[in-house]
């Protein structure tokens, strides 16, 4: 598919979105959209799946078959393979056909109907590997809810408009490179992001954000045997690295219910198999899900400055994430919290990438014993990126990326860059954002530990402790720009130009008003 279809793609599925625009807020239509078009994903992968086993019977075609056994059969090879199953009267193109308003009024009422098929799709798994990965997936599409009609019927014909707009757009899932369906669907997931106000920074990280991230975790890589992000939102992040290099196995964990469940959509959709990704739902810090595991690189972009139970828990002093730095974290900004956490979870030879604010480079009390723990005792620190303002949805605070590695050598030294200030961004609307030339300076840089004049800066560890462990930006790379010196003599002599020019103007003036035989103004 040619990056002209490709667009096309995204706009038709971003107009279909707009159906809905206006009349509920972004984050309740952002739950129907994307869950219709993976409903009619799962569905066309069960079609194109059960005309394979079809092949050489006598219906070849899945929509057609009634035979009991058949259907049992189909039913049991696509839970097995897909994970889930579809019978052929709940494929997407049926329910759309039941529904499609060319038909009377009272024959074309499928909300019943499709409820029972979210729900089934749901009850298919159960029992089987794929369990946890479809469990309560649709449970954010409320088909009673008054947000997207007062009534049943005005309910009805919202949703029957948007299925049909969704069946005529072929997927092409056989001609597509799988991951081109996924983009579209990570194009409209940034779209709604952009519209959503402070909520975005909970589900999406922008896409050249996570470029950098997934670049570097995977420098000198070919393959990953496992990525991990501790606080996944929609799970683009852990996708984005699968960009980069192959991956066998994708962890997360989410706090967001409903970002959760986009998370696992957005998996399945991007056709990351069911087997090769564990997504779980509950509060990273308090109630770690993959505790016992160690991965090879790390990616996130975690919540910043949370407040999490800290001292409150007498629990985290004896914890083996935080009890050997002396300090916890403060109660109100657990951003050490998240990088103590991911640390713990880190392969000797993994590489973490995280996004924070900029305060943890230099706050001080606990952060600060953390920070000189991390530098000093621990040599952890890689680099330090700085990153421009305001490239974040929801929040316009500038921000930094933390590299971490536990492999680094005795008095390695570590790399600042700041890529925040102007020339290294553009603006778009009210966001800065990264190009991909801005992207690849930060990459290349940090791959060749550069020193660049008033861009980066390699620093020893000595000059750190001489700072106190400070790490910010600015006390390591110099972006002063000197003003240009200012040369008297040419002013003096612009002034007396000038001032002659003046006199010639007033004696004109002067001249003139004695024509006129009045005074003159000075």
């Amino acid at each position: 598919m040619s990056e002209d279809q490709k667009r096309i793609l995204e706009t038709q599925l971003w107009d279909i979105a707009n159906l809905l625009r206006g009349k509920i807020s972004a984050d309740d239509y952002r739950d129907y959209i994307l869950g219709f078009i993976f409903y009619k994903y799962l569905s066309e992968k069960q079609y194109l799946y059960a005309n394979d086993l079809l092949e050489g019977e006598e219906v070849t075609d899945y929509s057609r078959v009634t035979d009991p056994e058949t259907l049992e059969v189909i039913k049991e090879e696509s839970l097995a393979k897909l994970g889930y199953s579809l019978a052929p009267g709940d494929l997407f193109s049926e329910i759309a056909k039941k529904g499609n308003a060319n038909q009377e009024e009272s024959d074309n009422y499928i909300l019943d109907d499709l409820q029972r098929i979210l729900n089934h799709i749901e009850q298919s798994t159960m029992g089987t590997e794929s369990e946890d990965d479809f469990n309560a997936l649709f449970e954010d599409i409320d088909l009673n809810s008054t947000k997207i009609g007062r009534s049943p019927q005005a309910r009805n014909e919202v949703i029957v408009k948007i299925l049909n707009s969704l069946d005529k757009i072929d997927f092409k899932l056989r001609d597509i490179e799988s991951d081109v369906l996924g983009d579209a669907y990570e194009y409209l997931i940034s779209k709604f992001a952009a519209g959503a106000g402070k909520s975005a920074g909970e589900f999406y990280t922008p896409q050249q954000v996570s470029k950098i991230l997934a670049k570097i975790v995977t420098i000198g890589k070919e393959r990953l045997k496992s990525v991990y992000d501790p606080t996944c939102g929609s799970g683009s992040l852990l996708l984005r690295v699968a960009k980069e290099v192959e991956v066998s196995e994708f962890a997360g964990q989410e706090l967001n219910r409903t970002t959760y469940n986009l998370a696992r959509m957005n998996m399945i959709l991007h056709d990351v198999h069911f087997r090769e990704f564990d997504i779980r739902h509950e509060d990273t810090l308090e109630n770690p899900q993959h505790i016992d595991e160690r991965f090879e690189a790390i990616v996130a972009n975690p919540p910043f400055s949370a407040h999490w139970k800290g001292d409150d828990n007498p629990l985290y002093s004896s914890d083996e994430r935080f009890s050997h730095y002396g300090k916890l974290a403060p109660k109100t900004k657990a951003d050490y919290a998240f990088i103590q956490h991911m640390i713990y979870q880190l392969a000797d030879n993994g590489t973490m990438a995280c996004v924070a604010p900029h305060g943890i480079l230099f706050r001080g009390a606990a952060e600060g014993m953390i920070r000189k723990y991390l530098i000093k005792e621990l040599n952890y620190i890689d680099a330090v990126i700085g990153l421009p303002a305001n490239i974040f949805y929801g929040t316009s605070i500038p921000t930094c990326i933390i590299v971490i590695k536990k492999c680094r050598k005795p008095g390695d030294s570590v790399l600042f860059i700041d890529a925040s200030g102007e020339g290294h961004y553009i603006k778009e609307g009210t966001q800065n954002v990264l190009r991909d030339e801005d992207v690849m300076d930060i990459i290349n840089t940090y791959r060749n530990r550069e020193a660049k004049e008033k861009y980066s800066s390699v620093v020893t560890l000595e000059e750190i402790a001489e700072n106190d462990y400070n790490l910010n930006i600015p006390r390591y790379v110099d972006t002063f720009e000197e003003e240009e010196a200012i040369d008297l003599d040419a002013v003096a002599q612009e002034i007396k130009t000038i001032d002659t020019e003046l006199q010639s103007v007033n004696a004109e003036i002067a001249a003139f008003c004695a024509e006129l035989n009045i005074s003159t103004p000075f």
